[in-house]
């Protein structure tokens, strides 16, 4: 894999944002996180669900993603998180070569 992704997650709690924000930062696999907060709504066992819940938007390079990947689910409170990712295609170059700076 080569170039950049942009994953996304979300979570219930700020404990939860915050724990997958450090581990991903502390471990430079990610240059960027930003944290928002959301109203989900889903199926979940069957049922409708609604939820107040903090999305995680993450930059970094494709290159990382396995690592990213395990390191979201070990922090993760929900038994099946949303972990996806969306390969970038097109960006600045100098915040590209930033990412590149940044992540190990």
């Amino acid at each position: 894999m080569s170039g950049y992704l942009i994953v996304f997650t979300t979570c219930d709690s700020q404990q939860c944002a915050e724990a997958i924000t450090e581990t991903l930062l502390q471990n430079r696999l990610a240059a960027c996180v930003q944290q928002g907060g959301t109203r989900s709504h889903y199926i979940w066992q069957g049922e409708q669900q609604q939820a107040e819940e903090i999305t995680l938007t993450i930059k970094t390079r494709a290159a990382l993603w396995e690592k990213v990947e395990a390191a979201i689910r070990a922090n993760h409170t929900y038994d099946t998180p949303e972990i996806i990712a969306w390969s970038v295609s097109h960006g600045h170059a100098p915040y590209l070569n930033w990412i590149n700076e940044v992540t190990a």
